[in-house]
């Protein structure tokens, strides 16, 4: 997903410079200001998001056929038969799509098609890890003030290690 989500991202940046390149400015800010709306999980839409993407559909089938991304999240969403076959969909038309980046990230999945698959076969994710990652980094960054690691490491085993001392004067 993230793969694809950068793909989109890229196809919307070259779309503005080149519409910038052509003296279409108004038209290149208006495509600049729909980044949010692309790159947010459609149920986290807004209202206004919404109707940027409905506006984007009719005005701009270039970029709204690159809303590709969210074909491929249903992949992670089905059972490994379904996957399959929704796996090979998206790759087939990714390949023929004319949109550069997506020709390319076609590629790239279809080298880690089987990779793809057993992580939706036994349901893997690296969301934790990369999630707690996040976490030590933003506490590693506010520990600079503490006198010593074991503050950190303290910090680090409240947070995160699930360990609920008892605290003074409470039962």
């Amino acid at each position: 997903m993230a793969w694809a989500t950068k793909t989109l991202d890229e196809v919307r940046r070259s779309l503005a410079a080149q519409l910038r390149r052509t003296g279409r400015a108004d038209q290149a800010a208006t495509i600049k200001a729909t980044r949010w709306a692309l790159l947010k999980n459609p149920p986290d839409l807004t209202t206004e998001q919404r109707t940027t993407l409905a506006g984007i559909q009719a005005d701009n089938g270039a970029l709204y056929r690159a809303y590709l991304k969210e074909q491929l999240r249903m992949i992670f969403q089905a059972e490994l038969p379904q996957a399959k076959a929704l796996l090979a969909g998206w790759i087939s038309w990714a390949s023929r799509c004319r949109i550069p980046a997506f020709v390319r990230l076609a590629k790239t999945i279809t080298r880690f098609r089987d990779l793809i698959l057993n992580a939706v076969e036994h349901n893997l994710s690296n969301a934790r890890s990369e999630n707690t990652n996040t976490h030590l980094r933003l506490l590693t960054r506010r520990a600079y003030g503490y006198h010593s690691p074991e503050s950190l490491i303290a910090m680090a085993d409240l947070t995160r290690g699930g360990l609920c001392p008892p605290l003074p004067g409470r039962p």
